[in-house]
């Protein structure tokens, strides 16, 4: 009997608590984010108090511990930098603390290719006691602050990084935006954050030091943003390829102001700076260049891949009836103008299905996004237009046009 009660009270209990309604407690809230970029010249310049100001700005009665991260191939360029940013720091002290001595960073796509770099980033983090008072100060290209970032994003759970971008890639693009990742699993940004930085500082002199392949590269990601977003920009480029493919100091000063203005005004006016949806205008011609360095085993470097894929997108947008054959043309021919090769051997390389490698880039970039499939192509110059289907007969078309004309420029 007592067994049999136990039993009853136990069923009593089970129907009474499914009886209960459900209840909801909804949270919501919202994040705003501030950050400024800076256009200057001479950042460690004794006189120039920009760095000083940004870092003291939120806390001026503080003195600010920074950590350095330097490029490794721009400390081969400017040896003397290390020296620089020490002067510089005893010259604030009001306002700065050097962190101990800068960390020399691998560039490329090796910092963002290595795994066991994130770890010895995070090490460095914590052996010179950087908290979320503190600062993260990286100086370099793209990749590399990509890769600094990442690990001043996950350190403390986010510690405050000022990027100084010394490549014309990262100023226009990839050091103002709030990204950050490595490579993983032969894809492109697998692990990452999105983690606005606290200041980006575009100081023009590191510019002087890059070989003319680096100044190049990040000119297509100029013309990527004039095409999806400012046609009188593109005319502008247009007008000015050979001031820019030779590197003039004015013409390139314009370009990077205008560009990086134009991805804050994607960043912070489109609704949707962390991606949570599907569509994504600022990788225009990127779901192929990413494939196209991961084929070249990165001897095709960022920027050079962009052109590729904007100009393969570009055809394809014309053979499927969206862009005039005369505005592609006008695509191609600026990319070449600004010194780009528009075809590779990588791009006549087979799967083992038999299938173009290219075309395993559009599985993977939908991958990376997740839902549906979201490629940004051109309805004009100046306009962007979002689809969720590739015909994927029609794009071998797009590959053999860009492979004829490619050859017959040759």
């Amino acid at each position: 009997m007592p067994s049999r009660q136990k039993t009853s009270a136990h069923q009593l209990r089970t129907v009474t608590e499914q009886n209960e309604p459900t209840v909801t407690h909804q949270a919501s809230f919202t994040v705003s984010y501030h950050y400024p970029v800076v256009f200057t010249r001479s950042v460690f310049d004794l006189g120039n108090p920009t760095l000083a100001q940004l870092l003291s700005a939120a806390e001026p009665d503080r003195i600010h511990r920074a950590l350095v991260m330097i490029d490794e191939g721009l400390i081969t360029r400017t040896p003397a930098l290390i020296e620089q940013w020490q002067a510089y720091a005893d010259h604030h002290c009001v306002h700065i603390e050097s962190a101990g001595n800068p960390i020399i960073v691998p560039g490329g796509e090796h910092a963002k290719n290595d795994l066991k770099l994130q770890d010895k980033l995070s090490q460095h983090i914590e052996m010179n006691k950087i908290d979320r008072h503190s600062f993260v100060i990286a100086i370099g290209g793209g990749s590399m602050l990509d890769a600094v970032g990442l690990a001043a994003a996950t350190a403390h759970r986010g510690v405050r990084l000022v990027r100084l971008p010394t490549t014309v890639l990262a100023q226009n693009d990839a050091g103002i935006g709030v990204k950050n990742g490595i490579n993983r699993f032969g894809q492109k940004n697998w692990y990452g954050t999105f983690a606005p930085p606290f200041a980006v500082i575009n100081d023009e002199q590191f510019l002087q030091t890059l070989n003319p392949a680096d100044r190049r590269a990040g000119l297509s990601e100029a013309v990527k943003v004039a095409l999806i977003r400012d046609a009188e920009f593109f005319d502008w480029i247009e007008s000015n390829t050979q001031a820019l493919a030779r590197g003039d100091n004015h013409a390139m000063r314009h370009l990077i102001e205008h560009c990086a203005k134009l991805h804050l005004e994607q960043i912070t006016g489109a609704g949707d700076p962390f991606e949570r949806g599907t569509e994504r205008p600022l990788d225009f011609g990127h779901w192929a260049a990413h494939k196209i360095e991961q084929l070249s085993s990165n001897r095709i470097r960022h920027g050079d891949a962009v052109a590729i894929g904007i100009a393969l997108d570009s055809h394809y947008s014309t053979l499927t009836g969206l862009l005039g054959e005369q505005s592609s043309q006008r695509v191609v021919q600026v990319l070449k103008a600004l010194g780009f090769t528009l075809y590779d051997r990588v791009l006549d390389a087979h799967s083992e299905t038999g299938q173009h490698a290219i075309l395993g880039g559009l599985n993977e970039f939908q991958r990376h996004l997740g839902g549906e499939l979201s490629i940004t192509l051109l309805k004009k110059i100046g306009e962007g237009v979002e689809v969720h289907t590739i015909d994927h007969s029609v794009m071998k078309t797009a590959l053999s046009t860009l492979k004829t004309a490619s050859s017959a420029c040759d």
